[in-house]
């Protein structure tokens, strides 16, 4: 699984339409609202790495309202439960 996180800049008069759109496209999992430099941030989760151009550049491109994204690639995913199995002495 890959995961791309992207940060989208709105028009800030559609950011809960951009959001609400952005959420229903295939490939992404989340869409944040968000305080900073970005409107929105889009967790997107596809198998295969040529499947990103089609959901960001091809559909959440060109939802109205967005003015502009930025894409991180995910390389490895941390998390509480990760870290906490990992480290874990199998104790009760």
């Amino acid at each position: 699984m890959i995961t791309a996180i992207v940060l989208i800049t709105a028009e800030v008069n559609r950011i809960p339409e951009v959001a609400q759109e952005v959420a229903e496209l295939e490939g992404v999992s989340e869409v944040y609202s968000v305080a900073g430099d970005a409107d929105l941030i889009a967790m997107v989760r596809v198998r295969q790495h040529d499947e990103l151009a089609n959901v960001i550049a091809d559909r959440l491109n060109k939802v109205q309202g967005v003015t502009g994204t930025a894409t991180h690639i995910a390389f490895q995913t941390y998390s509480k439960h990760d870290l906490e199995a990992a480290f874990s002495l199998g104790l009760e």
